[in-house]
């Protein structure tokens, strides 16, 4: 999960994605930096992000997110 961290990191240091738990619905993440995160995500884990997966639930949270990349790489 540290590797997700540090990714989401080189998008917006500014963020506290360690603790935040409502990253999309509190609008800390905006559509510009969504496409970044989507971008550093695939990138550094390999994997494509369909449509289905952009949805709120799975980027609220590092967890979340966690839960997807994992899914999407057969972890």
């Amino acid at each position: 999960m540290n590797e997700l961290i540090e990714a989401l990191k080189r998008v917006n240091a500014s963020i506290d994605y360690e603790n935040e738990k409502h990253l999309v619905t509190d609008k800390l993440i905006d559509s510009i930096d969504m496409s970044a995160v989507l971008a550093e995500l695939e990138d550094t884990f390999d994997i494509e992000i369909d449509m289905e997966y952009i949805v709120p639930e799975n980027f609220d949270s590092v967890e979340a997110m966690w839960d997807m990349i994992q899914e999407l790489t057969g972890e």
